[in-house]
């Protein structure tokens, strides 16, 4: 399945739906309640406190359902698939190409830093360029879902807590990131980071380490990998995270971007005001958003 988050009306709240082909959704809560036993939440950050059992709920709901209520992708506008970010755990220099190109060394253990709320958008909203920043970069990054509660996952297990997969952007302000040791400054900043389109459930994706995964900026590609090429995979970082710290469901890893980031062209090939970034991750979907200066 694929879930979305849905906003029909510009002032509405957004509600999770669920896409019945590549061009209408229907609305999970109006599904349970036609087929159902159990009414699922309409909130996205409700339906993801629980999400495990709620994807499980709406798969059997599927399985009877017929006739039902859609609406085209074209009268809705979609955000951020989860509603709001909960933990948002970023994984840096997980590719030994990306490695290579920003001039670092392969790490002992998985890097990490966190973003926070304030950086998330929908997979159509701008990305913001704010005046602070000279630098502005993107990165492609295969993002986890958990789906339920996970303190000192053993590897072997790690799958059985993952709810699904989307795919962000981790936009860099390479300026602020390399100013001191620690990346947070860089990583931040307001309206930067896009999440989406959707969350592709976890039965839907085979094996999550053999996805073509691509960034473009004006059409030209940019990055051009493989998830493959992951040091450190899921089960390895599911393991590790939960030993630090106990994952609840609705949290979110990014987990690395390939080479290819415009900091590391020669000329340059950062972002620009009004220049589009598009991603793309096999299996999981695409999204393209704007850079607008602010």
């Amino acid at each position: 399945m694929k879930l979305v988050a849905y906003q029909k009306g510009k002032n509405e709240n957004d509600r999770v739906g669920v896409l019945i082909d590549s061009e209408r959704l229907a609305d999970v809560e109006d599904l349970s309640q036609q087929f159902g036993e159990k009414v699922l939440p309409a909130n996205p950050s409700d339906f993801y406190e629980d999400a495990a059992h709620h994807i499980e709920v709406l798969q059997q709901v599927l399985q009877k359902s017929s006739g039902y209520e859609t609406l085209s992708l074209q009268d809705v506008r979609l955000g951020m698939p989860l509603g709001k970010a909960k933990k948002v755990i970023c994984v840096g220099i997980n590719y030994q190409e990306h490695i290579h190109e920003m001039k670092s060394q392969v790490p002992d253990f998985p890097v990490l830093f966190a973003k926070f709320d304030n950086a998330i958008i929908g997979p159509e909203d701008d990305i913001y360029y704010p005046s602070i920043t000279e630098k502005l970069d993107y990165e492609v990054e295969l993002t986890v879902v958990i789906g339920k509660t996970a303190s000192k996952v053993k590897k072997e297990d790690a799958f059985d807590y993952i709810a699904g997969y989307t795919l962000a952007n981790d936009t860099s302000a390479r300026d602020l990131q390399k100013r001191t040791p620690q990346w947070l400054q860089g990583k931040s900043l307001d309206h930067t980071t896009p999440v989406g389109p959707w969350v592709v459930t976890k039965e839907e994706v085979e094996n999550p380490h053999e996805l073509n995964i691509c960034s473009y900026v004006n059409g030209e590609v940019r990055q051009s990998s493989n998830t493959e090429h992951l040091i450190f995979d899921i089960p390895f970082l599911v393991n590790f995270i939960s030993e630090i710290m106990t994952l609840e469901p609705g949290d979110i890893i990014l987990t690395g971007t390939p080479d290819g980031v415009g900091f590391a062209m020669n000329p340059s090939g950062l972002l620009q005001d009004g220049d589009r970034v598009k991603l793309e991750i096999e299996g999981i979907g695409v999204m393209e958003n704007q850079v607008k200066k602010v």
